[in-house]
C-alpha cells in the first residue's frame, strides 16, 4: 500500500540531506499516516489520512463515533 492521504492525496517530499562539508545524499520525508474512520455520504469508512487532515476532521465533526469495549465485570 502506498503511503498517500486518502483525503488530500499528500505524498512524501523528496530532497537531499546536506552535512557540514555540503555533501548531499537523496532522502525522503515520509507522511505522518493514520487510520480513522470517518462519516461521509456513503456512511462509514476506514481511511489513511495525515495526522494535520486528522485534526482538520476533528475541529469540522467528520469523524465517526469511537467504538468503546464495555468494561470488565469484576469476579464476584
Amino acid at each position: 500500500m502506498s503511503r498517500v492521504d486518502q483525503l488530500t492525496n499528500k505524498k512524501a517530499m523528496r530532497g537531499n540531506t546536506r552535512s557540514f562539508a555540503m555533501n548531499h545524499s537523496p532522502r525522503r520525508w515520509e507522511l505522518n499516516l493514520q487510520k480513522a474512520t470517518i462519516k461521509d455520504g456513503r456512511g462509514k469508512r476506514t481511511v489513511r489520512v495525515t495526522a494535520r487532515t486528522l485534526k482538520t476532521l476533528k475541529r469540522q465533526k467528520k469523524l465517526a463515533p469511537i467504538k468503546t469495549k464495555p468494561a470488565a465485570k469484576p469476579a464476584a
